[in-house]
């Protein structure tokens, strides 16, 4: 049984400052409402929901973004551009290939500093529970023991979740693989993490997923997971919106 551990933000608990926003994916399980925009800018609940990430990240105090684009980039950076709400916008520009989630975070690497940082997908939504979440998250940080900090959720609360669980909670925190196929993990990523960009390194050319980076850090010991305290859906196809808004409506 895994111990939860309830994290309250301190008040001077440090946040980080930048963000990178995961926005270049094709969208084709969206289809058919991918066609002429990019996923990140379907609309749930009245507004793109890319722009729910953002609201998400200026409530917890990040104030750069890093954004990477492949899919209809034009279109999506004139979004981003057009948002006006005091957060700095960096794009890292994926146009000439899409480089997936690992090859994206290398190639951004430059644009991302060297202090720990938000990663977040662009096509979930979470609400909050009883704390801001990105702030929880930041609180549970801890530089000297951690390369990676993941956001999970029970698989009986992954909303439109299909999969079979990604994740073991130990209780000490840290987090382990589904141990063979077949088999269901308790817990599902949320597409929301802290890393360090010292994790980002001695990748592949190419394309790749994150995937390689995190089993570096768990069999380093150095990976860590944090259960989500409020709603999370993950929007992925056309048919998860109306059930997000209904559920989102329903409370």
């Amino acid at each position: 049984m895994s111990r939860q551990l309830s994290i309250r933000p301190d008040p001077g608990t440090p946040v980080p400052h930048t963000a990178m926003v995961m926005a270049a994916g094709l969208g084709k399980r969206m289809r058919p409402l991918t066609a002429t925009r990019p996923k990140p800018l379907v609309e749930v609940a009245g507004k793109p929901l890319i722009d729910h990430v953002f609201d998400r990240l200026g409530a917890a105090g990040v104030t750069r973004a890093v954004v990477n684009v492949h899919y209809l980039a034009d279109t999506l950076e004139a979004h981003l551009q057009a948002r006006g709400d005091g957060i700095e916008l960096v794009l890292s520009d994926e146009r000439a290939q899409l480089m997936e989630t690992g090859g994206g975070l290398a190639q951004a690497l430059p644009l991302l500093g060297d202090a720990p940082l938000f990663v977040v997908n662009s096509d979930n939504l979470w609400v909050d529970g009883p704390v801001d979440t990105l702030k929880q998250l930041a609180a549970r940080w801890d530089g000297d023991t951690m390369d990676a900090l993941l956001l999970m959720v029970p698989l009986a609360r992954a909303h439109n979740h299909r999969g079979a669980g990604d994740f073991h909670l130990g209780g000490d925190g840290r987090i382990t693989r589904r141990r063979r196929p077949g088999t269901v993990a308790p817990f599902a990523y949320t597409g929301v993490q802290i890393i360090h960009p010292r994790l980002i390194a001695d990748w592949p050319a190419g394309p790749f997923s994150t995937n390689l980076f995190w089993d570096r850090a768990i069999a380093a010991g150095r990976a860590y997971g944090l259960v989500h305290q409020g709603l999370w859906f993950d929007v992925g196809t056309p048919a998860a919106i109306p059930r997000t808004e209904a559920l989102l409506i329903d409370g």
